[in-house]
């Protein structure tokens, strides 16, 4: 028997007619993101992260010391190998995705922007973090469009499905 694989192109709700002589079939079909991020609202450690009308993070604040910001952690949606990048950023912050075992444990290293990775064995969780990369941090305020997607091939910023999680919380390496 075959296979049928259908990519969309955008994210949204529409239906799929398939016709076999003379009967049809309309089935709804969810066109979800490739960006597996999940985020939303969050404020710690000097840094307040907002979600911009685009699905993008606006960021302000000065971080409270370097390797301090917000983070938010959610179930690891694959398995396999994947992709971060940032193709907006803001100077002196640094993104990246940490791999948690069921005890929220760092299994491996943490993925940071431009680079692929396989996802760790008994990943549970990830945990998506913006901490400010500089020794004395100063004031913040700009737009980051950070994109995890499955694969070693980076493609267009989609907005993530979830840009609501309300898990933020301060991260201190």
């Amino acid at each position: 028997m075959g296979a049928l694989s259908i990519t969309g192109k955008s994210m949204g709700s529409t239906s799929l007619v398939l016709q076999a002589g003379t009967v049809t079939k309309t089935i709804p079909v969810s066109v979800k993101s490739r960006n597996l991020l999940s985020y939303g609202p969050a404020s710690d450690n000097g840094l307040t992260a907002t979600v911009n009308s685009d699905g993008s993070l606006h960021i302000t604040g000065t971080a409270s010391k370097q390797w301090a910001g917000v983070a938010w952690t959610f179930p690891c949606p694959v398995q396999g190998n994947v992709t971060l990048r940032t193709p907006t950023s803001i100077t002196g912050l640094s993104v990246n995705v940490k791999f948690l075992d069921a005890k929220g444990n760092l299994l491996g290293s943490q993925l940071v922007s431009g680079k692929s990775a396989a996802v760790p064995a008994n990943t549970v969780s990830l945990r998506f973090e913006i901490l400010s990369s500089e020794a004395t941090p100063t004031l913040k305020n700009g737009d980051i469009r950070a994109q995890l997607e499955s694969g070693d091939t980076a493609h267009d910023w989609m907005k993530p499905d979830n840009t609501s999680l309300r898990r933020g919380w301060g991260a201190v390496n």
